[in-house]
């Protein structure tokens, strides 16, 4: 204990009276007109979504004592200290007005009155005895104000040492209930705060515990709450400062709706004033004088006095290091405190509704699914003309805003000929429902009277997420209806309209059953990286977009498995013996049908003996005809005098009318080529040799693989799938275009007699078989409706 109190004694007094050399930088004055920080000035109303926090400038962070002191109680978190001083210190210096409400003095007293008692009584006991043995030495209790007395001065010192190593200064400031009741020194304390933040200088405000009287039980007079802890204070302290924002940070992840750790605890995302009824409070933290009651209390009174509040953890180490800084984003962290109730539900219990509704849909028959999808399918034939005028609005929309590509543009838009497509994919999806669920897989006579069977399932709760592109609604939800599962649908702002309607269509033909809120379509202010986080509700994510889209969604997820492509970087290997008149299509069609598909070919590679033949002029005339803009690999340039721009990385989609051409000597070395430098999605060879297409075909680990066709191919329709969801990469589950079947499970289903493991141990009389059974067909299910008759 003695060389852990040195070293940090030590620690403080190098950096505090040996600070390193720098200067401290503001965003103050012109600086701040350059800053990339959306701030607004304090006022009256607070913020009504997470999403605009990221406007907050004056900004309270209240740190309980939970988060400042160890787990044993004597001394501090130094690790989460840091760190909390490093989000601090870096919003400091975007321009914002930190202040600190923290515990933590007591704790640090604590800590070196317990040194200096057992240093003075192991000295006197060395005096008396003379001798080198010592007697174990006990500390005595020790009361609360003394500690804070004596931690006072070394909390600060220790604030002061860590701010410094970024060039930001903190001032002390200590309060009593008493300061905020008198109002010359009331005022007197809003001037001293008002300057030191016109200096750029952190505020570390704590109650002054070394004088302060105990709280008086019931003393909150007209709407002024009472200094009783550092939440009242934080309170109080953020109403008095007009602060935009209170971060009040202690051991829990925030509010629940019963008290935390008890079975089917829910933490609560937004709370609203009128809510406090329905919640049940538990016992305070480890440490520290209030508890979660004391937290909502002084919550409301911030709320009411127009500031915003987030309760979160601040202990957590997965979080801790972003917990403040992803609070300002507008991430969803903790608890939010809003006046602001959205008519709708919350994704959290849309999720909720999906799962329950859904397990209802699995149960029906095949027919009855398929008759949901036939009626969608009739639906977006006989509302063709509502749904082509809200898609009139969102491409009127997207054009005046003008930031949408050509290619985003045209999956935007819907014609007849699309609905019509769309509605003859949705019969086909009707057709395979009928024996995909509840299919036996195999069957296996364990004894007698003992057998197993592997059945399909839904998977439960999928998650979709697609951008401008509203013809995916009706696919993905008629493939979710099919498979039995539920599904949340977050689409693109740019379809908002089109989504609308579409999901309205969706939710009509699931009420013929009574599973209407099967699918949902997630219209809030929901970020993608919210939604990814709710791996307790979410079985399955699907991205269906961009491949940024994708990586974001594959890197935010947590505890969710995705389904998908990161990248469509497929390739066309033209070989020796490769038809012309083949090539010129298949090149074409892979490149020009439509550019931005993930299926569309990026890469073509040919045989180096093609090169001076007017086979291969044939195929650069064709691309230029088409305006595809050409860009030379390494190889395919070495051959050229005049050559068009050198790639930048084989590694590329180009997602437009682009394409690198790159030269190989072999088969076998297009086959490298595309294991090093393509992503797994489809390749397609172009040759008249059946045994090098084999070959091909064989050796290439791409989750589609084709031959003498173009890659336009690689889609869930056209493999008569009658839709998909998206096209895997993946090596597990499912690959490639993921139709119905990637969106089942299995379970096993045991059927016994009193069977017990005992029965076939050594001493036991019965003996495993394990003989297979030929599959049946899927056992009918019985409804409700069946049942009572």
């Amino acid at each position: 204990m003695q060389f852990i109190y040195e070293t940090i004694m030590s620690m403080i007094y190098r950096l505090v009276f040996f600070p390193p050399q720098g200067r401290r930088t503001s965003l103050r004055g012109t600086d701040l007109l350059s800053s990339s920080v959306c701030l607004v000035q304090a006022n009256s109303i607070s913020f009504a979504h997470r999403g605009e926090l990221c406007q907050a400038k004056r900004i309270v962070v209240k740190l309980g004592s939970a988060v400042v002191t160890r787990g044993d109680e004597c001394g501090l978190a130094l690790g989460r200290l840091a760190s909390i001083v490093e989000q601090v210190a870096m919003l400091q210096n975007q321009g914002r007005e930190m202040m600190i409400v923290t515990s933590g003095a007591v704790a640090f007293g604590k800590q070196r009155l317990r040194h200096e008692i057992l240093l003075s009584q192991s000295v006197r006991q060395a005096l008396h005895s003379g001798q080198n043995q010592l007697k174990d030495v006990s500390v005595p209790v020790l009361e609360a104000r003394a500690c804070a007395a004596a931690g006072q001065s070394g909390l600060m010192a220790l604030y002061e040492a860590m701010f410094s190593q970024y060039s930001t200064c903190t001032a002390q400031v200590l309060v009593t209930n008493l300061d905020f009741h008198d109002d010359q020194k009331r005022r007197n304390l809003n001037s001293t705060l008002q300057e030191l933040l016109g200096m750029n200088i952190v505020p570390i405000v704590n109650t002054n515990d070394a004088v302060v009287p105990p709280p008086e039980p019931n003393s909150d007079l007209q709407g002024v709450i009472s200094i009783k802890d550092n939440d009242s204070l934080a309170a109080r302290l953020a109403v008095e400062m007009k602060a935009d924002l209170l971060i009040a940070l202690s051991d829990v992840e925030g509010l629940y709706d019963s008290p935390p750790g008890t079975d089917d605890a829910k933490l609560i995302d937004i709370f609203y004033p009128g809510d406090q009824q329905s919640i049940t409070y538990g016992t305070k933290s480890r440490v520290g004088i209030g508890g979660m009651e004391a937290k909502v209390k002084a919550a409301l009174w911030a709320l009411q006095g127009g500031t915003s509040v987030v309760i979160a953890n601040g202990t957590n180490p997965k979080v801790t290091g972003h917990v403040i800084t992803d609070i300002v984003e507008g991430k969803k962290v903790g608890t939010f405190f809003s006046e602001v109730k959205p008519a709708g539900p919350t994704v959290e219990h849309q999720a909720e509704m999906a799962r329950n509704s859904g397990r209802t849909l699995a149960t029906l028959r095949p027919d009855q699914r398929s008759e949901i999808i036939c009626r969608l399918a009739d639906r977006l034939v006989e509302k063709e003309e509502e749904i082509l005028a809200a898609n009139k609005i969102d491409m009127e929309l997207a054009a005046n805003e003008g930031k949408l590509s050509a290619a985003l543009l045209n999956r935007l838009s819907l014609s007849p000929a699309k609905l019509g497509s769309l509605s003859t994919g949705l019969r086909q999806i009707a057709v395979a429902s009928q024996d995909s669920l509840g299919r036996v897989l195999r069957r296996t006579r364990l004894a007698h009277n003992l057998e197993l069977e592997q059945i399909t399932v839904p998977i439960g709760v999928l998650l979709v997420i697609f951008e401008a592109r509203p013809d995916c609604l009706p696919q993905v939800s008629s493939l979710a209806i099919a498979s039995g599962n539920a599904l949340l649908a977050k689409g693109g702002k740019e379809a908002a309209n089109t989504n609308r309607i579409l999901h309205e269509l969706t939710q009509e033909a699931l009420d013929i059953h009574g599973v209407q809120e099967a699918v949902q379509l997630v219209s809030t202010r929901e970020e993608v990286e919210d939604l990814c986080r709710l791996d307790e509700m979410i079985d399955l994510i699907i991205p269906r977009g961009s491949s940024q889209l994708v990586r974001n969604i594959q890197r935010a997820a947590r505890g969710i498995p995705v389904l998908g492509h990161s990248e469509g970087i497929c390739h066309v290997y033209v070989d020796s013996e490769a038809n012309a008149d083949k090539v010129i299509k298949i090149v074409r069609d892979s490149k020009c049908d439509y550019p931005a598909a993930c299926n569309a070919m990026e890469t073509l590679l040919v045989h180096r003996d093609i090169l001076s033949t007017p086979e291969f002029d044939q195929i650069i005339d064709m691309l230029r005809t088409e305006q595809v803009k050409i860009h030379a690999g390494p190889r395919f340039a070495s051959f050229l005098t005049f050559r068009p721009s050198e790639v930048k990385s084989l590694r590329t989609e180009y997602g437009d009318l682009e394409c690198c051409i790159e030269v190989v000597d072999s088969m076998q070395e297009a086959v490298d080529h595309i294991h090093r430098y393509g992503s797994s999605h489809t390749d397609v060879i172009v040759t008249e040799n059946e045994d090098t297409a084999e070959q091909f075909l064989q050796q290439l680990d791409s989750a589609c693989v084709f031959w003498n066709t173009s890659s336009r191919f690689s889609d869930g329709y056209r493999f008569g799938l009658g839709a998909e969801v998206g096209i895997s990469t993946a090596r597990i589950h499912a690959r490639g275009p993921v139709g119905l079947d990637g969106l089942l499970t299995t379970k096993w289903v045991l059927r016994g007699n009193g069977h017990t493991a005992a029965d076939f141990s050594e001493q036991g009389t019965m003996k495993y078989l394990h003989e297979n059974l030929p599959v049946t067909p899927p056992r009918p299910r019985q409804t409700a409706a069946q049942s009572e008759d």
